[in-house]
Order: structure tokens, then sequence, then C-alpha cells
């Protein structure tokens, strides 16, 4: 993520107080011609440090292209460079896990699983990863089956580094998040907006938080990148966005397949909390491990805008 970074410079950060900005978006527009947007699509990664001091991260995918409840669980074990994605099918079962340096189990259960607007499951189900007799358990802590399963052996500890949120649709792509442990959850919207109605032309972008207007981008073609910092729950969270694609057909997807065209059109949101007041934009390298165990998750959105 750290290369969507080097389109800004830090001396022209935007800071504005979420809980002090309006509710108004100055009249602007908002063209009923655009679709709604869906989430199709969420990955949530998490960093999982075993008692031997090994790293481990595992990634949770939800889309709504799998069937029958379906999800994919990636695990990464950077000290034997292994990874391996897993397609699993069933709504519950038990599965080990290779070719691994640890020995891996997983057990998972959605057959009482519900879902409000998106793929991810909100409650009634559980994920638990057995690792070296260690355990990692996503979902509802309350589930009996999870309580007798988790009860025989130690956690690990595990921290959520960031979540991934795809929409397709081109009016608003709303969101919930929390980015700090001492903080609270946070709605969040991003507005497409037509600048002239009487036209039908010119696309600007609002972001509001908890209701509150935090940002708005006038001429969005030319502004298509940018950087703004809100405080949240008394610290700063930055906000970095670029929307290249949803105007300029990029290299890339031209000399791609047609799979990868229908995604050429993907802005890009990233929501990033800081260490502190005083920290910097991007925090150097050698202290990334260190200041990343005090701040909460990123939460990254791909906006696919359809076609007009």
């Amino acid at each position: 993520m750290k290369n969507l970074a080097t389109c800004y410079s830090e001396h022209a950060i935007k800071v504005s107080d979420s809980y002090c900005s309006g509710n108004s978006r100055n009249n602007i527009y908002v063209s009923q011609t655009f679709t709604p947007s869906i989430q199709d699509e969420v990955s949530i990664l998490y960093k999982v440090k075993l008692s031997a001091q090994n790293l481990m991260f595992i990634t949770l995918t939800w889309s709504t292209h799998n069937i029958d409840y379906a999800f994919t669980i990636n695990i990464n074990e950077p000290h034997s460079n292994s990874s391996k994605s897993f397609y699993l099918r069933k709504i519950k079962g038990s599965k080990k896990l290779e070719p691994f340096d640890s020995k891996i189990e997983l057990t998972w259960d959605l057959t009482k699983a519900s879902y409000e607007i998106g793929p991810e499951p909100v409650k009634g189900y559980f994920v638990a990863v057995l690792v070296n007799s260690e355990m990692i358990s996503i979902g509802d802590t309350e589930n009996l089956e999870l309580k007798k399963l988790v009860s025989h052996y130690p956690f690990a500890k595990c921290s959520l580094v960031s979540r991934s949120e795809r929409f397709v649709g081109n009016l608003e792509y709303s969101t919930r998040a929390k980015f700090f442990d001492t903080g609270k959850w946070h709605d969040i919207i991003i507005t497409c907006l037509i600048d002239d109605p009487r036209t039908n032309k010119g696309l600007s972008m609002s972001v509001c938080i908890d209701k509150k207007n935090v940002l708005q981008v006038k001429r969005l073609r030319w502004n298509f990148r940018g950087n703004h910092t809100v405080f949240l729950d008394g610290m700063l969270v930055d906000l970095l966005w670029d929307v290249h694609d949803w105007f300029f057909e990029s290299k890339s997807s031209s000399n791609s397949n047609s799979s990868r065209k229908s995604r050429s059109r993907d802005g890009i949101f990233l929501f990033r909390p800081r260490s502190g007041l005083d920290s910097r934009l991007w925090l150097e390298d050698k202290n990334l491990d260190e200041k990343e165990e005090k701040i909460g998750p990123c939460l990254l959105i791909y906006a696919c805008k359809n076609s007009d």
C-alpha cells in the first residue's frame, strides 16, 4: 500500500475535524441515473504471532461470486516462504492445510450464519485455525461449538491489519469501520455527485463520516488523486484516494484480457490511522512493526464504477 503514498506530498495534507464539519453537500445535485453500489467482496487480513515468535498472515475473503456461502482463506508463512489459498465450498467442515512448516488445521461452521447487505456474515458463524496447538478464532465467540473447540488450546496473539471492501456501482459507497481499540464504530459514506444537473456533466466527490461532511472534492476528473486527514476518536486518520481509472484508461488494462478490463475502472480509497498526533503520513520501515501494534487496521475500498 505504500506505493499509493508516492503520489502525494506530506507537506500538502489538509486536516479537518469530523465533529466540526457541517452536514451540507452545498446543494450539489446527485445524479439519479447512477447505479446504486453493491458490496460484492470483502477481504480481511490478520497478523498472527505464535509463542515461538514466528509470524503468520491469514486472509479471509468473502465474495458474492462464491456459491453456497463458500469463502477463501489464504495462509502466508513468511519464515518458510510458504503461501497458499484454499477455496472452501462446504458451509461446515474441517481440513488440514498443507504444505507448511507449521501443523495447521481449519474448522468452520456457517450453518447458522446471518448476513446484512454484503457477502460477509455478521453473526452466527465461526472460523477457527489451529496452528501448532495454538488457536486463532474468528466470528461468533459465543458459539457453543467454538467454545468447546477452543477450550483445550491456548490462543495465539492475533491482530487485524487491514480490511478491503470492493463495491460495484456508481452512486454511493457505504461502510462502517473502527480504527482504534479505544474508539467507536464510524459510518462512512463516499458519494459521487454531479456538478451541473442541466448538462449532467462534471463529477465531484463527497466523504461523510457519522453523517458529517469531512471532505468535498470538486472537478474530480482533474483532482483524481489526493489526501486528507481527519480527527477521529481524538486521533488522526489519513484518507487517500486515487480514481484515475474512472476517467482514463490505464495502459495495463488496454493490454490485458477481458476479465482485467472489467476491473480497470476501480477507484481506491484508503483510510489509514496514525500512531499519534505527531506521527508522519507514512512511518519509517524500521519502526513499522512496532508502531502497528498500537494502531488499528486500515480500511481499503475498491469502488468499481460502471461504464457510462
